[in-house]
Formats: C-alpha cells, structure tokens, sequence
C-alpha cells in the first residue's frame, strides 16, 4: 500500500442545482464505472474544465481530509460490504490502484481525485448510489464560471 495524500482541495464542477444540494446536504450520487461505484473530483480550477463537464458551477471543497472521511463513513452506512478507497486517477498507464483509477492521456486535463467503491460479493448490482454527508458549508463554497480569475 503506497503512501498517499488528498490534494489540499477538491473541485467538482457541475449544474448549480446538483453542487447546492452538495454543500447545504453533502448530498453526491455514486456512479457505476470499472466494476466499482465512483465518485470524482478534480484537483485543478480550471476555465476549460467547466466547458469539458458542461458545468455553470464548481464546488470548492477546502478540508478534503474531513471531506473524505465523512464520504467514507457514509458509503459505509450505506453499502456496509463494499470497500472503498480515493486517490488519484494516472493516466496513459495502469494505475497501481487498478483499472477504476486508469484513463487515458486525452483525458488528462481533468487531473481527476477519484473514490471507489468495489462490492465485496459479486454478485451486488452496480446502480447509482446517493449519499448524504451533510453539509460541508463550514469547509466548502461554490463559485459561479464567471468567478475565474487569472490571479
């Protein structure tokens, strides 16, 4: 097991409506990707990054640390057989994480965090998932596009 360490901040671009329900509740659904349940963010602000997720909004999320243990809690109430994991998605080369954490080269602009989730018995069903971790408000915000600034 490598040593690893959040990003001091996370990003997660998307439609206004989905990020304030993610601040006010801490509310995210889990997607089905590579056999797991997945739930991303980027590690970069970026300008091009809200036209490549069609976004008006990005959630800023400051303690990543308490961020990653609540998500982890809540996943464990939710999905108690499931093992979860979060680090950060490589690209153009498997990742030591697995296939859940490989994307390729063209996608490397997103420098994504990802956490997964991998069912311990085969035969649990992969369908979207939704948590609520409460609200982040003490630890995160939300920026509009058009608070980009080149400083």
């Amino acid at each position: 097991m490598h040593d690893y360490q959040r990003p001091p901040t996370l990003y997660r671009y998307g439609v206004r409506e989905d990020l304030e329900l993610a601040l006010s509740q801490g509310q995210f659904i889990l997607r089905p990707a590579a056999n797991c349940l997945t739930l991303s963010f980027s590690q970069a602000w970026d300008p091009k990054l809200f036209e490549l997720f069609s976004s008006d909004a990005c959630l800023i999320i400051h303690n990543t640390e308490e961020f990653g243990e609540r998500v982890h809690r809540a996943v464990q109430r939710t999905l108690p057989s499931w093992a979860g994991i979060d680090g950060a998605i490589e690209y153009g080369t498997r990742a030591a994480l697995g296939a859940a954490f490989t994307k390729t080269v063209a996608e490397a602009q997103e420098q994504e965090w990802q956490f997964a989730w991998r069912a311990m018995q085969a035969q649990l069903s992969l369908n979207p998932v939704l948590i609520k971790i409460g609200s982040l408000e003490n630890f995160a915000e939300l920026r509009s596009k058009d608070a980009y600034s080149h400083n």
